[in-house]
């Protein structure tokens, strides 16, 4: 279904507020999900459809529980990921402004931040290099087990540069978890190898695939990637992980943000990184690729598509659970 985007914002809005967040956090909320949504990225309204991601009744102050003068620590207090790591990368960019490296972690949060490309790319907007680390409930197996231990685990790096920021976001796993519910809403089958089922056994089947567990992507590196951001996302902040401590509530998130003129002049930095893109999009393309593109430029080119155009496609029933959601008194 084509959406005019205007129509999708306001749809999305009030979607937020019943789910009972105030008109600051919603505003938060929003750019978070719009900037998934836009650039076709699965992080975007699917989470607050379902049961959604109303906002916890136990939700309480977020409070710095630990501080130096380049790091902090955050107790979430169960308010919504996305809310509580705006907060970390805001604190994270202040630091780094003063002493040229900022490290935020946060605890306590119990739903997802949303497509952390997001967080990475305000860093790069303001110059500096930001490494973002998200943590979640168990849904991903080791290599060599079908038993979920860890969370989808995404991470995301976000560059400066003389021209557009180099934004790379992803999962270790070899599906997002919002992608197979995706796939599970819109009747589809999975593709082949990507997630086992409750008795260890690959499936296509999304119902299956969420009652089982997610495998990695890229084998035993992708495994090993995904226990690396397990450690920086869980032991390291004091949050749960490997389904240990209560996981269910208790998620951790890691910010960093850093000053390239630690190593070398800002100026020059920020041209050789252009100048390193522009040489890798000119490298000899294999027959039938009409472009190389760098990490984060799909997702641009959607966004100025659908930008362009006014209007955007929604799966139909995704469509019409947002507006259901908009709609609850």
């Amino acid at each position: 279904m084509r959406v005019p985007i205007e129509q999708l914002e306001q749809t999305t809005l009030k979607a937020i507020l019943n789910s009972g967040y105030d008109a600051a956090e919603a505003d938060i909320i929003l750019d978070v999900l719009m900037y998934a949504q836009l650039r076709g990225n699965n992080q975007g309204i699917i989470k607050l459809t379902g049961a959604g991601m109303p906002k916890s009744a136990d939700a309480g102050q977020v409070r710095v529980e630990h501080e130096t003068k380049l790091s902090a620590r955050l107790d979430g207090a169960q308010n919504q990921g996305m809310v509580v790591l705006t907060r970390a990368t805001d604190m994270a960019l202040e630091k780094v402004r003063a002493h040229d490296i900022g490290m935020v972690g946060t605890r306590n949060t119990c739903s997802s931040t949303g497509a952390i490309g997001y967080y990475a790319s305000r860093i790069a907007h303001e110059g500096f290099i930001g490494l973002i680390f998200a943590g979640s409930r168990p849904a991903v197996a080791m290599y060599g087990s079908y038993e979920p231990l860890f969370g989808t685990n995404p991470l995301a790096i976000g560059i400066p540069s003389a021209a557009k920021p180099v934004v790379f976001d992803m999962a270790t796993s070899a599906m997002a978890w919002f992608g197979i519910l995706e796939a599970k809403m819109a009747g589809k089958t999975l593709p082949e190898g990507v997630a086992y089922d409750s008795e260890g056994q690959l499936t296509t089947d999304p119902a299956a695939a969420l009652a089982g567990a997610i495998r990695s992507f890229g084998g035993y590196k992708g495994a090993a990637l995904s226990l690396i951001v397990e450690v920086l996302t869980g032991p390291l902040v004091g949050s749960a992980f490997a389904g240990l401590g209560d996981y269910q509530h208790d998620w951790g998130n890691l910010v960093m943000a850093i000053n390239p003129e630690l190593l070398i002049d800002r100026e020059t930095f920020l041209r050789n990184v252009a100048q390193l893109t522009e040489r890798v999009k000119a490298a000899k393309p294999l027959p039938g690729v009409e472009e190389i593109l760098i990490p984060g430029e799909r997702g641009d080119h959607l966004l100025e598509a659908v930008q362009q155009a006014g209007v955007i496609e929604i799966e139909d029933n995704l469509w019409t659970e947002l507006q259901k959601v908009a709609a609850r008194a």
